[in-house]
Parts: C-alpha cells; sequence; structure tokens
C-alpha cells in the first residue's frame, strides 16, 4: 500500500483507521473521504475530500487525482439503521460498494471493505462458528454482508481483483460515538457509567456476541492488507474475533473500577431481534493460519484502557 482512498472516513471504524493509516504510511498518502467534512483530524490531518459513494464518477475522480493504488471502502449504514432505512441501506451499501469494486477493477486497486458477524443468521451454528458455514440473515444489513462478500470474490475470481475483508464482530471504542450498530451497548455503557453511574442496556442479560476493541480491529486491517496474497483462501471474510460476552460480563468487569456502577436492562425489541439472530462466538482460526490474526485485547484490558482514555476525553 502506496496510497490510500478511504471512504466513510468519518465513520465509526474510518475516522481511526484514518489516523492509523497516516502514522504508518504517512499523511500525504491517505486519502480521507466522506459526504459530509467535520472538525476532526480526517479532515484537518491530510488530504480529504467529500466523496457520495453512490457517485461512481466522482470516485474514480480521485483515484486519478491522488494515483490512489488501494481503497478502503468503510462507508455503510449500520445494522440498526438499516432497519429503519431498508431501501437507503441497499442504495448505499451495495450501491456504494459497487461502485468500490469498479474502481478497483478499472484502476488495478488493492480493495478492501468489512463484512461483520451480521452476515450470519439464526440457522447458523451459534457457538465456534465455522469459517465457511450456513449465512441466512434476517435483516437487511445481514443481506447486504452476505451480498457483499459474494461480489467481492466475484471481482477476484471473474476480473483478478486483489479483494480482502474481515466479518467484524462488535467494535469498542473510546473515540468515536456509537454509530447505530447492534453491539453499540458495549460503548456506551462505559460512557454512562463515568458520566451518570448507570447504564440501561437496551440488549438482555445473556445475550453473548463477539466484540473486539479498535486498536485490534485497526491493525487487523493493516495486517490483512499486507498478508501474502498466496496465502490467502477465504480473501473477502475472515471471520475475526478478541471476545464472546454478555452485558453483565461488562458490568462486572467495571464495577472492578467504578464499585458503584449499576447495569439495568430495557430490551429493544428490534436490535435485541438481531442480536438474538447472531451467533454467540465464532471460529477465527482461518485468519491465524492464514495471515496471522491475533487480538492482544481482551475484556479486561479492555475495561482498564476505555476508562482510563474515556475520563480525559470526558473531563476536557
Amino acid at each position: 500500500m502506496k496510497r490510500i482512498l478511504v471512504t466513510g472516513a468519518l465513520g465509526q471504524i474510518g475516522s481511526e483507521l484514518i489516523t492509523k493509516l497516516r502514522a504508518e504510511y504517512g499523511a500525504d498518502n491517505v486519502i480521507a473521504s466522506d459526504i459530509r467534512t467535520a472538525d476532526t483530524e480526517a479532515v484537518t490531518g491530510g488530504p480529504f475530500e467529500i466523496l457520495d459513494v453512490t457517485d461512481g464518477a466522482k470516485m474514480n475522480e480521485l483515484v486519478s487525482k491522488y494515483n490512489v493504488d488501494t481503497m478502503m471502502h468503510m462507508a455503510a449504514l449500520l445494522s440498526a439503521k438499516a432497519e429503519e432505512s431498508p431501501q437507503l441501506a441497499w442504495h448505499l451499501n451495495m450501491g456504494g460498494l459497487m461502485n468500490g469494486l469498479e474502481t478497483a477493477r478499472e484502476h488495478n486497486l488493492q480493495f478492501f471493505t468489512p463484512s461483520s458477524i451480521g452476515a450470519f443468521g439464526p440457522d447458523t451454528p451459534k457457538t465456534d462458528t465455522p469459517q465457511d458455514t450456513i449465512q441466512r440473515p434476517t435483516t437487511m444489513y445481514g443481506v447486504n454482508k452476505v451480498s457483499g462478500e459474494l461480489l467481492c470474490d466475484y471481482y477476484f475470481k471473474r476480473f483478478g481483483v486483489d479483494t480482502r475483508g474481515v466479518r467484524f464482530p462488535g467494535l469498542i471504542s473510546y473515540v468515536t460515538p456509537p454509530g447505530g450498530g447492534t453491539t453499540d451497548y458495549a460503548v456506551e455503557v462505559y460512557y454512562e457509567a463515568l458520566k451518570s453511574g448507570s447504564y440501561t442496556s437496551y440488549i438482555d442479560k445473556g445475550t453473548y456476541m463477539d466484540m473486539m476493541y479498535m486498536p485490534d480491529a485497526l491493525q487487523a486491517i493493516v495486517d490483512l492488507m499486507e498478508a501474502d496474497p498466496a496465502k490467502l483462501k477465504h480473501r473477502n471474510a475472515f471471520n475475526v474475533t478478541a471476545m464472546s460476552i454478555e452485558p453483565e460480563m461488562v458490568a462486572s468487569e467495571i464495577k472492578k473500577h467504578i464499585p458503584s456502577f449499576e447495569m439495568n436492562y430495557q430490551p429493544d425489541p428490534v436490535r435485541q431481534a438481531i442480536a438474538d439472530s447472531w451467533p454467540d462466538a465464532i471460529d477465527a482460526s482461518a485468519a491465524k493460519q492464514e495471515w496471522g490474526f491475533k487480538a492482544q485485547h481482551d475484556l479486561a484490558s479492555m475495561t482498564k484502557d476505555m476508562l482510563t482514555k474515556l475520563r480525559t476525553t470526558i473531563t476536557n
């Protein structure tokens, strides 16, 4: 990777990915883009362009303008938001992906886009979910992700585009506020623990889902994109995870640092149904074997770091 265009650069992953990529590859070599602008490092710390990913012509124009050789396509409508606006989700998630893949084909780019545990469904094995298994999701977001995995595989096999991707679990970050995902309770709880000393979870106790701390997710992207292509059997949908947790586990860990913290429950029917359709714990052995994936953080180390970092953010 030498010149990288990132779409959705102001989103949950994109905003932090930009910072990491600029630190690793140089600020001038990482072009951030989004449909909006903001006073953030992604905009002010290097090249930034307004880009609606449904505008394929503008995407092509930016690739040529900056002599891009790698695209990281992060723009998407997340799971809960996609259920509210399924037609918009299809238009943005699939239309934007198709434009990205076509641009990658035309310009011979290396191409990354994330999939998600949302690509699984209620018929998928719930524990030790295999890399290759039945995928029949019951949400628009999940349908988008399965379609995207297949489309990326198609562009690799049909056109030789160097497509790569992972199935991210819920991502937990102290930098970017939640953006409409089903797993966002695991981000909100840390903010509220420090702000108010209590949190009402929209996901019920006992609901296990895979999670990962954002620094591990960002490193996984870089490691996969730098991996030897000859060793990649799966390419576009590697299972990755760091921990399988349920809300009470998060609450218990927080109480080690804030003993007075209280967790309450008021399940949201839509997001609870989405969570119930996903696996409890997935098998990431293919990622470990094919490109050396390894998460550094577990629930304990993540909680300690989250609370430390958020104390500084909230007080400032």
